[in-house]
């Protein structure tokens, strides 16, 4: 089966598709009977954390049904293998977003139980706790729709419980945004990162943005200004309610006023659907590696030393958290809440070997760089390998889903699934 990772092949011992619930349940049902452990993927996006699957069967879920929206309920039922621009292009006509991805070809349901950060997150929280309820085949074979306990588990709790079918997910009214990037020239970088760094501190909620310094590929619509040379790159969204949007030029004018005139800017006013483009994520399949940390503080000379000019990174980012995805959620999943102020992440090209390791090389000189302010937890859909150090869940959580995890599959039949950092057992 393909994966959106070109770098990350998977090689299992039998696949199926699987286009309705009765199609999960038979694969189900065969993998049982042959003696292999299920596992599930869409898109692949996340294929090198997958680890091995030599004893396994994998599903990939292209359900059928299409998503509906409530728009009443300000609630949208969604289909296991759809994709993120499916879900923007039904709910916008209503004035609704759901907590989406950065990335148009990124599937729901791995994004929502990954702990998925959206460009909305700072005012509606971290995607798991917006989902209602989901439904599930068991290792049984049964369908089923996860009560409270394992609905708790499922969002965040590091997967192995079965092959989730469909999700209600909840939507909120965002009437208008203000969205894009603007950049400057690497030789800008230290100014520009420190700005940035101190803003997104006390930033309003509305907006939420990330820092990059990136080695941008030409593409069709993208200046020489920007793929001649690496830039620095801040893009984001800032939301309104309303069809007002004063507040939101406010905003947007704090933020790009002090960092001053860049090479290319595409900030605009626009809708909600336009959001999906602006992080510029590749819409086709790519080879890539990356590396991800949560931290406590970012140290902009080490950073600017080793991911600025010279770099032979694709992209070294950094994201804004705080607000609402700093606070637990009465209502959330196992993970509820991310207390770091920043996510970093790398992404690097694998397209050969000496790419690739010359890459790794620079992002494990970034990670020794900025171990002072590594916190050693780890947000699931941003970690890179299979290998790296993964900890999105404390202890007394692990004990708790893993405890649930038996009980719905005793036999550990999705066993192959789990994250690591979150079972007791392997």
């Amino acid at each position: 089966m393909k994966t959106f990772n070109l770098a990350a092949p998977v090689d299992p011992a039998d696949s199926a598709v699987a286009h309705t619930v009765g199609d999960v349940q038979a694969a189900v049902s065969r993998a049982v009977s042959k003696g292999l452990r299920v596992r599930t993927y869409t898109t692949g996006h996340a294929a090198a954390t997958f680890g091995p699957m030599h004893d396994a069967l994998l599903i990939r879920t292209e359900l059928e049904g299409g998503v509906r929206v409530d728009p009443d309920a300000r609630t949208a039922w969604i289909p296991a293998g759809t994709l993120w621009g499916a879900v923007v292009a039904a709910t916008s006509p209503h004035g609704l977003v759901a907590v989406h991805g950065t990335a148009a070809t990124v599937g729901v349901v791995g994004y929502l139980l990954r702990g998925g950060v959206s460009f909305y997150s700072r005012r509606f929280g971290l995607a798991p706790n917006t989902v209602r309820s989901i439904e599930l085949v068991t290792a049984d074979g049964q369908v089923r729709t996860a009560d409270a306990e394992l609905l708790w588990a499922l969002r965040g709790g590091g997967g192995g419980f079965g092959v989730v079918t469909a999700v209600e997910v909840e939507l909120f009214p965002v009437a208008s945004v203000i969205t894009g990037a603007s950049f400057w020239p690497v030789s800008e970088a230290g100014r520009v990162v420190k700005l940035w760094r101190d803003w997104a501190r006390e930033a309003p909620e509305s907006v939420s943005t990330s820092l990059r310094l990136m080695n941008m590929v030409a593409a069709p619509g993208r200046p020489e200004s920007i793929t001649s040379g690496q830039v620095v790159c801040v893009d984001g969204a800032i939301i309104s309610e309303t069809p007002d949007l004063a507040d939101a030029r406010e905003v947007r004018d704090g933020l790009l006023g002090p960092l001053g005139k860049p090479v290319h800017d595409t900030w605009r006013e626009t809708g909600p659907e336009a959001v999906l483009a602006t992080h510029m994520d590749p819409p086709n399949p790519v080879r890539a590696f990356g590396d991800h940390m949560l931290l406590s503080d970012v140290d902009v000379d080490a950073f600017v030393r080793l991911a600025g000019a010279g770099s032979p990174l694709l992209s070294a980012e950094l994201r804004q958290l705080g607000g609402a995805v700093g606070r637990p959620h009465p209502e959330g999943g196992a993970l509820d809440h991310v207390a770091e102020p920043f996510v970093y992440q790398c992404v690097g090209s694998a397209a050969d070997p000496e790419a690739a390791a010359t890459g790794k090389r620079r992002a494990g000189l970034i990670r020794s760089e900025l171990a002072p302010w590594d916190t050693g937890r780890t947000i699931p859909s941003f970690v890179g390998s299979f290998t790296q150090p993964q900890g999105h869940l404390d202890a007394e959580q692990v004990v708790t889903v893993d405890r649930i995890r038996q009980k719905v599959d005793p036999d550990g039949v999705f066993r192959g699934d789990i994250m690591p950092n979150a079972t007791l057992t392997s």
